[in-house]
This record gives structure tokens, sequence and C-alpha cells, in this order.
């Protein structure tokens, strides 16, 4: 039901329930809207205890047409009830001025909604007993609310303002019965120029609205207001003969070359259509692409010699968190929200101590498979028990509690930045707590520190399969991307910020990538003579070293 239909319902049953009317007839139009007005009423009337005495169907017919059939207002005289709810259009209502035989207003209240002042004007001109054949009635009015500056508008309004208004002109036509000058539709007289709608019987109806007109001069009025403050209240004015009136551009514009308008900034963010996001986009799964293809090669030559040392699970380890590392370069690219911004810092932090403290493990592996050759059984024990193999979960535990705190207290959130493009608003995620990052960043350092301290101090350690070499290059690659990061990082602003980030990224896992596990795909694609037991034991023949069986063994 109308928004207005539930008001009329509330109002009737507020009115019986205000006079005590607890037995009432109603009368409504035999249409859609009355079968649903009379089930609302009906439905409430239950809620309050109000009883029907019996209900009439009245076609809705238009205009003078009459009924023919009057044997329900028979029923009006004989009920006992004597409060009548009558609802329908003007037709409904001209059914009962046509019974007016009946006399229908003898003890009887009759509840309606009212009509517009036209219709009754109708009625009052057709049957002059109208007044009081409704006389003591209670009609129920929609609200009226004036439009400020409507009523002066209309008092000035004419069809020489508007001569392109065809309307307005048959309007001035009929009610003024005149023609405007130099018109040669029709031979009467030319229209004043001060003739105004003010003088015309239905003026007053003009100057106000009903509740539904109402709601759309509203939502117009919205409309305007919200044009009006984005085109005009924010308008940057300078000009030579008013320049003490200039005010400044809101943060989310910027003044046009004339320094005479403000415009709306666009949003910018390191968008994958952009050619820096595209390029990073392409790299990104290019990286991603090669480290599958490693992976699949170690996977399928996993019984030779140069996989198996080192630890075989530790490179496949490493290799699935730099395909993450890559993967996750994507999240800092397209249009921020709250997961991503989230998703960004904890899956960067989370994979790359994963993939450092990888390197860590095997570095310490490197360095325990040739102490153990020295007398002692600590390091035996250690290289035998698999020590090595848990440097990985307690190095996560470590970060994943440092990215729990940096959540709880305070979370990576989208912001807007709009200082650092005169002319553009970017679209960024805010870190939340700068100090949280640095730890994340500080703990990764320390892991890739103490990896590169070890590694260099094996790296003159027998080579025949011996990864120290590669992982000192790996993490002094590793070690340079990031402490470039921090200051370009701090000096870079809006998405080149966000593009920094991503670089170092790539970068730093490529890095890794190639310095470890390029040197070994050589020999298993290229050079497969080297990958087998003969050519290590020629090679170790040669230097008389034993050591290199020594990583054999603990890998496999």
């Amino acid at each position: 039901m109308a928004a207005k239909e539930s008001f009329l319902v509330h109002g009737i049953i507020w009115l019986l329930l205000q006079f005590g009317w607890t037995w009432v007839a109603l009368y409504v139009s035999d249409d859609i809207q009355g079968e649903h007005f009379l089930q609302d009423l009906k439905t409430e009337m239950i809620k309050k205890g109000i009883c029907v005495d019996f209900t009439e169907k009245l076609p809705a017919t238009t205009g003078t047409e009459t009924l023919l059939d009057f044997n329900h207002m028979t029923r009006i005289r004989v009920s006992s009830a004597n409060v009548y709810i009558i609802y329908g259009d003007r037709g409904s209502v001209w059914n009962l001025v046509w019974a007016n035989k009946f006399d229908l207003i003898l003890g009887k209240v009759w509840v309606m909604q009212n009509l517009r002042s036209a219709h009754w004007r109708d009625m009052f001109f057709v049957v002059d007993h109208m007044p009081y054949l409704f006389h003591g009635s209670l009609l129920l009015s929609n609200q009226k609310k004036k439009i400020p500056g409507f009523e002066h508008f209309l008092k000035t309004l004419n069809p020489y303002q508007y001569p392109q208004d065809i309307l307005l002109t048959e309007l001035w036509t009929d009610v003024f019965h005149c023609s405007l000058a130099g018109s040669l539709c029709m031979k009467v007289g030319d229209c004043p120029p001060n003739s105004s709608l003010e003088f015309i019987p239905f003026y007053l109806d003009m100057m106000t609205v009903f509740d539904s007109n109402n709601f759309i001069y509203h939502a117009v009025y919205m409309v305007a207001q919200v044009l009006h403050k984005i085109f005009v209240q924010k308008i940057e004015i300078r000009s030579p003969e008013d320049a003490e009136h200039c005010f400044q551009c809101a943060a989310q514009e910027y003044p046009n070359d004339e320094r005479t308008h403000c415009l709306p900034k666009p949003v910018t963010y390191l968008d994958f259509k952009d050619a820096l996001g595209l390029s990073m986009t392409c790299t990104a799964l290019w990286f991603t692409v090669v480290t599958a293809v490693v992976l699949g090669v170690f996977v399928k030559h996993r019984d030779t010699p140069i996989v198996k040392a080192n630890n075989q699970t530790l490179s496949f380890i490493l290799l699935i968190s730099l395909l993450l590392c890559f993967l996750c370069s994507l999240l800092f690219i397209g249009h921020p929200n709250t997961v991503t911004c989230i998703l960004q810092q904890v899956t960067f932090g989370l994979v790359f101590t994963v993939a450092v403290s990888t390197v860590l493990a095997k570095t310490i592996i490197v360095v325990l498979a040739f102490k153990v050759m020295k007398p002692g059984r600590t390091m035996r024990y250690l290289l035998l028990s698999g020590a090595s193999n848990s440097v990985i979960p307690i190095c996560f535990l470590i970060q994943l509690i440092i990215c729990g705190i940096w959540l709880g207290t305070s979370p990576p959130f989208v912001d807007t930045d709009s200082h650092s493009e005169p002319r553009n608003l970017i679209i960024m995620c805010n870190k939340g707590s700068l100090i949280a990052f640095y730890c994340v960043l500080g703990y990764l350092g320390l892991l890739a520190l103490g990896s590169f301290t070890l590694a260099f101090l094996a790296r003159n350690l027998p080579d025949t399969f011996n990864e120290a070499k590669f992982l000192t290059f790996s993490m002094l690659v590793f070690c340079s991307v990031w402490v470039t990061f921090l200051p370009v990082y701090q000096s870079t602003k809006g998405k080149f910020m966000v593009a920094v980030e991503v670089f170092s990224i790539l970068s730093s896992s490529a890095g890794l990538l190639c310095c470890i596990f390029a040197p070994k795909c050589y020999i298993i694609l290229i050079r497969p003579d080297k990958n087998c037991l003969k050519g290590l034991k020629n090679k170790g023949g040669s230097r008389r070293n034993r050591h290199p069986k020594v990583l054999l063994h603990k890998s496999v």
C-alpha cells in the first residue's frame, strides 16, 4: 500500500479510538486500491477491537455517472452503526450524492478522504444541496506544505517569459480568454503583461502541495543542493575586481588553470591497466611461471645427487615460498580495499619469513655437515636429529605473533592522499602502524643477516654440491634490495610508493631464485654428466674430500 494510504489508515484508526467508535460500517471503491485499503483497515481494526457492521463496495465511477441500484442505501437507515467510513474516488462520492432522497445524515457520522477543491466545486455546482448532505462529516486530508519561493514564482509567471511553453499559452487562453501579442492563432484580445495566476480561483490550491508532491519537491531540492555544493559552493573565484573573496578548493578538488572553478580530482592508484602496473603484473606472472617450472624440474629429478644435496625438502619449501612471494605482489596492484590492505602486509611478512628462514636452515645444514667430521658428538647429533628443520616453524611463529599484534592494535586500512599529487586523489593502503610495519621488515632483515653471516663463513668449504656460495650471494642480493628500499620508500609518494614496494618484493624474490637455483638447473638440464655419483666420485677423488658424501647421506 502506498505511503499516503498507510497514513490514512492510521489516521482513521486513531480517530475512531479517540471518540470511542467501535461499531462502524465501511464503503470502499470496488477496485484494487480500495481492496488494499479495506484489507489494511480491517487488519488494524481487529488489532484495536473495532467491529464492522457491514462492508459495501462502490463502483469506481468517474464524473457524474450514477448507480441505478440504491438498495445499499437502505441498509444505512436500518443499521445500528452510526459511523460510516468512505474510501474511493470522486465517482464513489457522486454515488452517494445522487442518493439524496434517502436521508443519509440523520444520526450518522461520515468519515471520508477529502477530495480536491475542484471536485467539490463541481458537485456544488450540480447538486445545490451538497453542503447539507455531508454536513458534519469528518474529512481526512493529506498534509499540505508551502514551497519556499513558489508563490512568488506563480505570481510572476506568464507566457511572455516562456513563449516556447505551449501548455502555458493554452492555459492563459482558457483562463483569461486572451492570446499573446502578435499571435495569429485566435482572434481574441491580447493578454495584458501583468496577467497572473494570482487572479484565478484555484490559485490558493496552487500555492501548496500535497504530501506526495512534497516528496517530489524535496527529492528535486536535494539533488539541486548536491549539485550546488559540487559545482558552486566550492568554486574558487579569483578576479581583479573581487580578489578578496577568493576561497580554497576542497581537498578532493583542484582549481582550473584560470582559477575560476574547482574541478574534482580524478581517482588514481596502481592499476593493472596502467603501464607501470601492467609491467609489474607481467613480471610477477613471468617469475611465477619460471618458479613453477623450476619446481617441476626439481620434482622430476628429485633422486639425483644435486637435488638431494642440502636437503631436498627444504629446496621444495623454498621454491613454493618463492612462488607465493611473486604472487603476493599482485595484492599491491589494483583498487585497494580493506581485505587487500590487510592481506598485503600479512602475506608479505609471513611468506618472506618462510623463504628467508628456509635459506637459514639450508645454511645451517651446510655448516653442520662440514663440522660433523670434527671430534665431538654435538654437531653429529644436531645434524642427524634434523634440528635445522625446526628453524622454519620457530621463525614463522615469531613473525605470526608480530603480525597478530599489528592487526590487533592498528591494522592497515584504505586511505586517500590528496596532497602528494595536486591534481589527483590517490587511493592507497595506510600501514596503520608504521612501527609494526618496520618491525616486520626488521625481523626479516635479522633473519637475512643471520643467513648471510653463516653462509659467508662457510663459503670456502669444499664446493661439490655446496650451496654456501650461492646462499651468500642470494642473501647479499636480498639485503641490498631491502636496505635500498627504506630510503627510496620514504622519498616517494602516491602510487609510486606502492610500486617501490612491489619492485622490492619481485627483485628480492628473483635474487633468491636465480642465485640459488639457476646453477643447479644448469647442471640438471645442460650438464647432466656432473649430476651423477660417478662424476661426484671423480671430483671428490681429485680433491680427496669425503665431506660431500656426508651431505648426500644426510639429504637422502
